[in-house]
């Protein structure tokens, strides 16, 4: 570890103990609503906008840093029925301060998810130039993407769930795109800088006054079932954006959002974390943790210690949401961006100050699951309630130790779907989560 300068002094430093081995598990989710075909219902949805449409009009259709299941294919469907129409469609990133706050790192990330001039048909045009449509009562300006602004008209796409910061009428979605997402950098710290608590009452309004200002279409509102596939593609016409028919969405959405089968845990062992699993790279509303100052924590799940072991490549760097895990392996430290994980972070505001600490840093993934364990509070490790989990994205699909298998036998709604196993192999690595 020559050259890590002061965590050099981790090399060799090894918890003792021996992790018991684990089972693949999966929650059985029977009837969840699927929407077979999401550039259908895409193009379907879009229909009451035809008229709204005149030939030539250059439309503006919003993508953001989310690894939503169908991304592509709604933006790629909306392009596409935009061009039926005569219409000169093009896309813009609408991710705030993500990709370090440049441009060039918002089409990086947007490549990432597989949006770029070639898969969609139409060219990306990125600044984090904005111009100021005006103020909130308390003064906040609310910024707007200058070449948005310019458009002749704006099409919003993205996922409505739950808000991983707060919770109220509007949360993730329709209104946090426009108010946040093409707010650029400037917005989005302008609308974080009166605090978490007041974040989601500030989100609807600044959205409610980019409607106003007469460029936003309407909406590709996006939701997803418990495994991560569309569960249904709605349009929200301009009116309904940060009003009753959104919150109705978002209130279907958390119906059908994916949670971990188990409400006590001694150990969470994620697999990866990133911007394209969520803003906070894990989804609190998995973990149980929101750790921000002046918001209720979550009455469950309730887990002692978190270990997280890689960094998505998508996220290019920004480790936002690092601090909601207890250890790390030293790995996850080579992956960091610092200068984008803390331009995240204080744009976020209160948002970014607990969880952009970092975590405990040990040698491999072997020594931070060990170290997790050691740190959790449980006596005997024979008891031990460890799970293993892809990524937050993926709560359905788990590796437990004996002591939850237990639970596992007395419940309809999880089976056993391999043998047991090591965590960890002999590199000390976390073990494939298939035989194959």
């Amino acid at each position: 570890m020559n050259g890590w300068g002061p965590f050099e002094a981790i090399g060799g430093l090894r918890p003792e103990g021996l992790i018991p081995q684990v089972t693949p598990i999966r929650r059985i989710l029977s009837d969840l609503p699927t929407e077979p075909d999401p550039y259908a219902a895409a193009q379907a949805a879009l229909e009451p906008l035809r008229e709204q449409i005149r030939p030539g009009a250059r439309v503006a259709v919003t993508a953001g840093s989310r690894g939503i299941h169908d991304l592509t294919t709604v933006v790629k469907a909306a392009v596409d029925w935009l061009k039926s129409v005569d219409a000169e469609p093009f896309v813009v990133p609408a991710m705030g301060s993500h990709g370090g706050a440049t441009a060039e790192g918002q089409r990086e990330m947007l490549a990432g998810l597989g949006v770029t001039p070639e898969s969609m048909g139409c060219p990306i045009e990125a600044t984090m130039e904005t111009v100021v449509l005006g103020t909130l009562p308390d003064g906040t300006p609310v910024h707007h993407d200058a070449i948005a602004a310019k458009a002749d008209g704006v099409l919003l796409v993205n996922r409505v769930k739950p808000h991983t910061d707060f919770h109220g009428p509007v949360e993730s979605g329709l209104a946090k795109i426009a108010a946040i997402g093409l707010g650029n950098h400037r917005g989005a710290a302008a609308l974080h800088a009166g605090g978490i608590p007041l974040l989601g009452g500030a989100i609807a309004a600044a959205a409610r006054m980019v409607v106003a200002h007469g460029k936003v279409l309407g909406g590709l509102a996006i939701l997803e079932n418990a495994h991560e596939r569309t569960a249904s593609v709605q349009l929200v016409v301009a009116d309904g954006i940060a009003q009753a028919a959104e919150n109705a969405l978002l209130v279907r959405a958390g119906t059908l959002m994916g949670r971990l089968p188990f409400d006590e845990l001694d150990v969470l062992v994620v697999d990866e974390m990133g911007k394209d699993k969520s803003g906070t790279g894990m989804d609190t509303n998995v973990l149980g943790r929101c750790w921000v100052h002046g918001i209720p924590e979550f009455e469950s799940p309730s887990i002692a210690a978190i270990s997280v072991h890689r960094l998505s490549v998508a996220s290019h760097g920004n480790a936002s949401g690092l601090g909601l895990a207890d250890v790390i392996p030293a790995r996850l430290l080579e992956q960091i961006d610092l200068r984008a994980s803390y331009v995240n972070a204080l744009t976020s505001g209160a948002g970014g100050a607990r969880r952009s600490r970092l975590p405990m840093v040990l040698e491999d993934d072997e020594a931070a699951v060990i170290g997790a364990v050691t740190m959790s509070g449980r006596r005997d490790w024979a008891d031990l309630r460890l799970a293993r989990i892809r990524d937050t994205l993926s709560p359905n699909e788990l590796m437990v130790t004996p002591a939850l298998l237990k639970e596992v036998e007395d419940r309809v709604d999880l089976e056993i779907i391999g043998p047991a196993r090591d965590l960890t192999d002999a590199a000390h690595e976390l073990g494939p989560w298939s035989e194959e």
